[in-house]
């Protein structure tokens, strides 16, 4: 079967610059947040290595600090701090939107939910601190 072709027809085909998100706010936001996904798997990466070199012995432990005391890798640890920060404070934000919680006939407001993502942050945060100088 043959398709049907009709004479002179164009078929529209939008432009779309490759900057698009740059426009507007919002756009601009939600690539920021996404490609600081990249900042959770770098860090993510420097834990796993660190876990490594604690069971690879003290020698390795030892070279893998002096590393990370490099100032280079002071400022990639500041960097991927602020990277981290941007998307934990977003996504959190963005939680009420993607988590609608219904009692009955009624819905829990949108700032509980942002409130208790930042209430565990803080909690959890608290505990950690306490069981690396404490402990």
């Amino acid at each position: 079967m043959q398709k049907k072709v009709l004479p002179n027809v164009k078929m529209y085909k939008r432009h779309m610059n490759i900057f698009w998100w740059a426009n507007r706010w919002i756009h601009f936001k939600f690539i920021a947040r996404e490609l600081t996904s990249v900042c959770v798997a770098i860090y993510s990466l420097l834990l796993l290595s660190f876990a490594g070199s604690l069971l690879d012995g003290p020698e390795s432990f030892e070279a893998f600090v002096s590393t990370m005391q490099s100032p280079l890798f002071i400022v990639l640890h500041v960097l991927l701090l602020g990277g981290l920060l941007f998307h934990s404070i977003t996504w959190f934000n963005l939680a009420p939107k993607a988590m609608v919680i219904k009692t009955g006939d009624r819905h829990i407001p949108g700032v509980f939910i942002a409130l208790m993502n930042y209430v565990g942050w803080v909690v959890i945060s608290v505990a950690l601190i306490w069981l690396i100088v404490i402990g």
